[in-house]
């Protein structure tokens, strides 16, 4: 990597040049880093805003989930019986993907076990599995409650040791391109470096690169309700404002978390089966609203167990007093009531006098074995949590949350995005050089397993690593020749920045305010629950938002530059988001995945609530169930959107003679 120095504007500027950028410092994006230096790849470094700030290292679960080829026991696996799973499983997830992402699940999870991330396995040395959601074949692995934060540890600590260099707290502001024989290819990146931001060139720094790995997350920042870190806001806006193609954006995933320590509450938090209870803003006028609903405690009870493993919201699970109903009436509390919930360990469900106090013996079959073969058969949630997974209650101790004695604050949160940026098998987006990697890649369709995005993060950023080495591992251009391509594009972002900075605004709370705006539109209109006969209004909304933040921001100072250009970022991701959603729902779609569209014309999933809650799924032969919704903006910014075919999962020469003459021709990379 070289150090020098260009002039924009008349504003000196520092200017790195090396082969690849990384953008991020998750499980993806250092996983990236790695495998580009053990290819042969040296000039390389990261940039992030946050070191460690991501998802990867702050979240989890009660038993976090890796998803990976079967490794024990007798039950058939192969990596085409995993890739029909992922493919059929979820829908409108692309086939090729979907096969690539089996076939190279083992060299990705021993990558990880190499360095030390602590996945059982037996005397034997099998790496035992079980099933996760939407998995029919135990699959599922697991480190812990923080696998991903065990899975960071060890990426980092081998980089390290490798000396790759870091640009912390270097907040991305801009992708810089070109137009080459009709495409449009990466050249670098514009970052803020927060620690400098008094400077006359407000902080900025440039890189020219060959390469972009993108590996920021996903959209988190743009929700309210939300169990990703805080610290995790994402980066979509910067891809999509130079063309980047986004797909399946409609589909995320949502489900119950707490949100004082933001943290998913599946598996043995819900199997334990807690009291669930409502009060109003003060903590007052305690409810155990689930009775007032559900038709007898032995329903009650096993849906609240079931949510263990049906953690995610649901549509199909609604009906018929299933454990997704659950979600709707936190939401119904939470949201149309204006009243807090809560989890509480230290009592059994009562009835209230309305149904039977809980007892074992109302458990459906399938709860209770589960509890007698875990020996939990024990008196209250408390006890039957420490006996299965006491880790699980030590988590929120460490947080200064005492779950053996006060209640757990809960909301139904945006977890997980399965839409992204379009990518190939090598993980490419249609823009060349442009790799978008982990939660930032949109590879997963409707309905994921549970812990295949850990999975998909590994395989995708090694496999983008492979590419790179193998196809873009030239030097960077000279900085007369970038800049004759790039200095446009950086004279523009120096310009608003200084447009906007620097004002005795009327308004200083502008940034967190329209920070708000963003969250409470995406959480009300653009999550679990959607209306139609809002969704016109709220897309016009959020283009509003985001002219005036383009036209009219005004911030006091400079070390607001950053948060300026965060927002506008969640802003432009956000409009494109809400975009998907109405052109879902214009093309007839209904609910699924893991979201609800409201619809007169269908049925209430109960009798006990509002005719507001009528919803149909989707019939399976659907236009919007055999297509991929595709949206970017074109040169002119205008939104374009496109349905594209699913591509089948591909038939192989698995010849051995033929794949060897091809591989030592090399010629696999294409």
């Amino acid at each position: 990597m070289r150090r020098s120095e260009i002039e924009c504007g008349g504003t000196r500027l520092p200017l790195y040049s090396l082969n690849t950028l990384i953008i991020g410092s998750g499980a993806a994006a250092l996983n990236a880093s790695v495998n580009v230096l053990e290819k042969g790849q040296k000039d390389i470094a990261i940039a992030t805003d946050s070191w460690g700030g991501g998802t990867s290292n702050n979240a989890g679960s009660d038993k976090q989930t890796y998803y990976k080829l079967s490794l024990s026991g007798d039950s058939l696996d192969s990596p085409l019986e995993m890739a029909r799973d992922l493919f059929q499983q979820g829908g409108c997830m692309h086939g090729d993907i979907a096969l690539c992402e089996a076939q190279n699940s083992l060299e990705a999870f021993f990558h990880l076990v190499k360095l030390g991330v602590p996945f059982p396995h037996d005397r034997l040395g099998a790496y035992v599995g079980y099933k996760t959601d939407h998995d029919p074949r135990g699959r599922a692995t697991s480190a812990g409650p923080l696998t991903s934060h065990l899975m960071f540890e060890g990426l980092a600590e081998d980089l390290k040791e490798k000396g790759i260099k870091i640009f912390d707290r270097h907040e991305i502001i801009a992708l810089l391109t070109e137009e080459k024989g009709g495409e449009k290819h990466i050249i670098g990146a514009i970052a803020i470096d927060k620690n400098n931001l008094d400077s006359k060139n407000y902080g900025f720094v440039v890189f020219n690169s060959v390469n972009v790995v993108l590996g920021t997350g996903g959209p988190a920042g743009m929700y309210k309700a939300s169990v990703y870190p805080e610290s995790q806001l994402g980066s979509h806006g910067l891809a999509f404002e130079i063309g980047a193609i986004g797909n399946n954006l409609t589909e995320s995933q949502y489900g119950l978390a707490s949100i004082k320590f933001r943290w998913n509450l599946s598996g043995t938090y819900q199997q334990v089966i807690p009291r669930y209870v409502s009060t109003d803003k003060g903590g007052h006028d305690e409810q155990e609203f689930l009775n007032d609903v559900f038709p007898d405690m032995g329903k009650l009870a096993t849906a609240i167990f079931l949510k263990g493993y049906q953690w995610p919201f649901d549509p199909r699970k609604v009906r018929n007093y299933s454990s997704s109903l659950i979600d709707i009436l936190v939401y119904q509390e939470t949201v149309l009531k204006g009243r807090r919930v809560f989890l509480d360990f230290t009592k059994n469900p009562s009835g209230s006098g309305i149904l039977d106090d809980f007892s074992f013996d109302l458990l459906d079959k399938e709860a209770y074995e589960y509890l007698e073969k875990s020996e939990a058969l024990l008196d209250t949630p408390i006890e039957r949590l420490k006996k299965m997974n006491q880790p699980a209650v030590d988590l929120y101790k460490s947080h200064d949350i005492d779950i053996t004695r006060e209640f757990l604050e809960i909301a139904v949160c945006a977890q997980h995005n399965n839409g992204g940026f379009r990518g190939n098998i090598w993980w490419e987006s249609n823009i060349k050089h442009l790799f978008p990697v982990g939660e930032a890649s949109g590879t997963h369709g409707i309905c994921r397993p549970g812990g295949s995005a850990l999975n998909s993060g590994q395989v995708g950023s090694m496999r983008a690593a492979l590419y790179i080495s193998k196809r873009y591992a030239e030097d960077p251009p000279e900085k007369k020749e970038f800049m004759d391509s790039a200095e446009g594009q950086i004279r523009r972002k120096l310009e608003f920045a200084h447009k906007i900075s620097g004002h005795k605004a009327n308004n200083n709370t502008f940034i967190s305010e329209t920070r708000k705006e963003i969250q409470e539109r995406m959480s009300a209109c653009g999550a679990h629950i959607r209306d139609p006969k809002r969704i016109q209004k709220t897309v016009d909304e959020a283009w509003d938002l985001y002219s005036r933040l383009k036209n009219d921001m005004k911030i006091p100072s400079v070390k607001d530059l950053p948060d300026a250009f965060k927002n506008l970022d969640l802003c432009l991701t956000h409009a494109l988001y809400l975009e998907a959603i109405k052109e879902y729902m214009e093309k007839g779609g209904q609910s699924r995945g893991s979201y609800l569209i409201m619809n007169p014309e269908g049925e209430k999933p109960c009798k006990e609530i509002g005719d507001e809650w009528k919803f149909l799924l989707n019939e399976e032969d659907s236009f919007v169930n055999n297509k991929i919704l595709e949206i970017y903006l074109d040169e002119n910014t205008n939104v374009k959107k496109q349905w594209i075919d699913i591509r089948p999962i591909p038939l192989q020469d698995a010849w051995f003679e033929n794949v060897w003459n091809e591989y030592r021709k090399d010629n696999i990379i294409k």
